[in-house]
């Protein structure tokens, strides 16, 4: 009796669980994103499926002002302006900057950009840089486009583009639905924010010295 009471609050759980996330699934998706934004091509889309997400904000600073902290993520150098404790759950060994670092600011074409410590993952989470435009955009081989948008002197729409890949069996799309799509929207947002919130205090700070 209470196993079958167990199971069926479990199946319960599972299915109001999956209902969430089939009502929240669109809007997480785009986050942020207009449809416009939606529609628009980017660079590096010549190297996915399909776009799996497309997330963005507007920073109140010109794109030479967040493209700096953009340019230097990675784990070995400034983060990923995100949720360390989650990440470092997994042994990531991430720490995000709150500065500027000259440099980790040569990002070039050919370089990769490191997910996680390869002192547990190794040469796994290397993702390369396939396409660079200093102030511009950023394209991650395995991850997909960073592409900054300025709207006028002193105003950025900060995109990302994540890429899909094809041919994916039904199991990695349960996963995906289920595990890594919510995350990936969970870290991916932290990250935005966390990069609006550096770039606007920095310009905030320079542009009142300045005056």
């Amino acid at each position: 009796m209470a196993v079958s009471k167990i199971a069926r609050n479990t199946a319960l759980g599972i299915g109001g669980y999956m209902a969430i996330l089939s009502l929240a699934r669109k809007w997480h998706l785009r986050w942020g994103a207009t449809d416009d934004e939606l529609k628009q091509p980017l660079p590096g889309d010549e190297l996915m499926a399909y776009a799996s997400a497309t997330h963005a904000i507007t920073i109140n600073a010109p794109a030479e002002a967040v493209w700096p902290w953009l340019v230097q993520i990675g784990q070995n150098r400034a983060g990923f302006y995100s949720y360390t404790f989650l990440e470092n759950l997994i042994a990531a060994d991430i720490h995000n900057a709150n500065r500027i670092v000259p440099e980790w600011q040569n990002l070039k074409v050919g370089d990769k950009v490191r997910l996680a410590t390869g002192k547990v993952y190794g040469d796994f989470p290397l993702l390369p840089v396939v396409a660079l435009e200093p102030y511009r955009h950023l394209v991650l081989k395995g991850w997909g486009a960073f592409v900054l948008k300025p709207i006028n002197a002193h105003t950025t729409r900060l995109i990302i583009r994540s890429h899909g890949q094809p041919e994916e069996s039904i199991t990695k799309k349960a996963l995906d639905f289920l595990i890594f799509e919510p995350i990936h929207f969970i870290m991916e947002r932290r990250m935005l924010l966390g990069i609006k919130e550096r770039a606007e205090r920095e310009y905030q700070t320079v542009s009142g010295n300045m005056m």
